[in-house]
């Protein structure tokens, strides 16, 4: 997944520019004011738009487009929708700087550059980009609990009920759709073998996909559908939160994360550990 930044069709002023983005929590805030500075040091004016939750800013930013109101930057996730935006003739085509600042050999991997990329012009600005295949794990919850911080998922649940012993939420999950969603598909990513996985998501075999080692996702899912039973935050970043004040155990989710932790001062390996792929397969994508 990349969010990249997109430039509107616009004959506003370059000194002050409004960029529109959903990166609201601390550490994405943190980020954004990194590009802030950056484009500020240049005497330009960096107007913020922040606007909470990727949904609602992308109507958001859709709308004002299409409405004839285009702000000067937005983040976006490029796809069909970017797609339709530039076949609509509503985004700035940006080849000239892509290729003054010699872009194809920064950007790495190139397939990055290739998404902002349309009948051989670029029209956004490839900025991030994350995996989602992490179990995040809180050491004060567990000493709490009396138990070793595990090192993959398999004792995580294990530890769960010493967890739940001292008062600690095992799992911390929000109540958006796309978290659990992105969740299960960790699950496949981190517990299905390569060849399992390959033939499931490649070659969309339905026996594989009927058998064992997918119904242990299944398993899984439901395990931690159980451990987040009383986990009643609704944004990922409140149910990293709860990692940071050790009222849960551990959460599934992007490395993203890990920018939360920074803003509040932990250090990871001392108050936190983070598992890629679960501590089981470390494949990430």
């Amino acid at each position: 997944m990349s969010a990249t930044a997109i430039v509107a069709a616009s004959s506003a002023s370059a000194a002050e520019l409004e960029v529109m983005h959903w990166w609201t929590s601390g550490g994405e805030a943190a980020a954004v004011q990194q590009f802030a500075d950056a484009f500020n040091a240049t005497g330009n004016t960096w107007v913020d738009g922040a606007i909470a939750g990727g949904d609602a800013a992308r109507a958001v930013m859709v709308s004002r487009l299409t409405g004839g109101d285009p702000m000067g930057a937005f983040q976006f996730n490029h796809g069909r929708q970017a797609e339709e935006l530039i076949e609509a003739g509503l985004l700035r085509d940006i080849t000239d700087i892509a290729e003054a600042e010699g872009w194809l050999d920064l950007v790495n991997p190139p397939s990055l550059l290739e998404a902002c990329t349309v009948d051989g012009r670029v029209y956004c600005a490839p900025v991030n980009i994350h995996s989602w295949q992490w179990l995040w794990v809180s050491h004060g919850a567990f000493e709490d609990a009396g138990v070793p911080v595990p090192t993959n998922w398999n004792e995580f649940v294990a530890a769960s009920d010493a967890l739940e012993a001292a008062g600690k939420i095992p799992m911390a999950m929000g109540q958006q759709g796309w978290q659990q969603a992105g969740a299960f598909n960790v699950f496949m990513a981190s517990l299905l073998p390569s060849n399992v996985f390959t033939s499931v998501y490649g070659d969309k075999n339905i026996e594989i996909a009927a058998g064992e080692d997918v119904a242990s996702v299944f398993a899984a899912a439901a395990s931690a559908r159980d451990m987040a039973a009383n986990s009643n935050v609704q944004n990922w970043n409140d149910a990293t939160n709860m990692l940071i004040t050790g009222k849960a155990g551990g959460q599934i989710m992007g490395d993203w994360a890990q920018g939360e932790f920074a803003v509040a001062g932990q250090v990871a390996g001392e108050d936190y550990s983070c598992l890629p792929g679960l501590g089981v397969n470390p494949r990430l994508s």
